[in-house]
């Protein structure tokens, strides 16, 4: 496996041959025992009598690994470079039939702090420029385990659309001196058309350009840039969280049942760049959230029409049946 970038999208592509996939064969799952048979990396304490609350594991096919250098070099025109990094699932629950949307406050709380904790480690390696967390739920959706769980991948890159938003920010910034995604919230709030719920200091809401039908973002409502320092902080904040996160989660399943969920939080400025500009008023500019992009029955024309977004739901609209979803 390697890592190819193109020149005109400035994407990075990851590609390689015969690539594994996960194992389906029947038996007891895997995720579900003591883990003596997974590479754990991480591990929090159960709650409520469970042998572990939240763990996060190597990935058993990884498309990236943790060992090496990048060795970024030319090909001609071309940049190409090792596929290093990190690729780990993050376990949720102990139990299989336990989802985010089904599970306690506390339980999802757990789930909220691995992922603060496996973001805080991993920006300590120099290597990696930024660490996505996301989750693929449902067939449609590319879903690739029974257990529930979602996955975490380190890079040596920061991914093209979180540069968008890291550029855009910066460049409001530089503009008006605020935060964009501050001024979203409060515009949002006190228009109140496409708020789907508010909790303590998180805001749920649908987008005013979305991407996708019922698309929906969860943001703290005060200026924080990284999540990991939301997931360490007082109990009460995130405990909030989690309650918005699952009410959230029900009410999209209320119309899809299967969804795409992203985090987007800020690169690693542990090891800032001398020559990318974005890094340099990021806690100032950027704001960290959750993208979730339902998978909805296949309409006659296209969500994407010439890299232009088509959702034939508008967000208010979406909104409305959203807030009539039973929870």
């Amino acid at each position: 496996m390697e890592l190819r970038k193109d020149p005109i999208t400035r994407s990075w592509v990851i590609t390689g041959d015969d690539v594994a996939e996960p194992s389906t064969r029947p038996g007891p799952c895997p995720y579900c025992s003591d883990g003596t048979k997974l590479q754990v990396v991480a591990t929090l304490a159960g709650i409520d009598g469970s042998p572990w609350s939240a763990r996060a594991v190597v990935h058993p096919t990884p498309i990236y690994r943790i060992e090496g250098e990048p060795a970024r070099r030319g090909d001609g025109l071309y940049d190409r470079m090792g596929s290093v990094g990190a690729h780990e699932l993050l376990l949720e629950n102990p139990r299989h039939d336990r989802n985010l949307w089904d599970a306690s406050d506390a339980e999802i709380a757990q789930f909220l702090k691995l992922m603060a904790q496996r973001i805080q480690d991993l920006k300590r390696d120099s290597r990696f420029k930024y660490v996505s967390i996301f989750k693929n739920h449902g067939a449609s959706a590319g879903q690739e385990l029974d257990h529930p769980a979602s996955q975490l991948t380190a890079t040596t890159f920061v991914p093209r659309r979180v540069l968008y938003e890291l550029r855009a920010a910066r460049d409001y910034f530089d503009s008006k001196e605020r935060c964009v995604f501050c001024d979203i919230v409060a515009q949002e709030e006190r228009q109140g058309v496409r708020i789907l719920e508010i909790r303590g200091d998180y805001v749920a809401f649908c987008p005013y350009a979305p991407r996708a039908p019922y698309e929906t973002w969860i943001m703290p409502r005060s200026h924080e840039a990284s999540f990991e320092r939301t997931g360490a902080s007082r109990v009460g904040s995130v405990s909030d969280l989690a309650a918005l996160l699952r009410r959230t989660l029900k009410r999209i399943r209320s119309i899809a049942e299967a969804f795409h969920l992203v985090l987007h939080t800020s690169p690693n400025s542990h090891h800032q760049s001398e020559t990318l500009g974005y890094w340099k008023t990021l806690e100032d500019d950027y704001h960290w959230h959750i993208e979730i992009l339902p998978v909805v029955a296949a309409k006659a024309r296209s969500y994407t029409f010439k890299e232009v977004y088509y959702s034939p739901v508008t967000s208010e609209t979406a909104v409305k049946r959203l807030r009539e979803a039973k929870i």
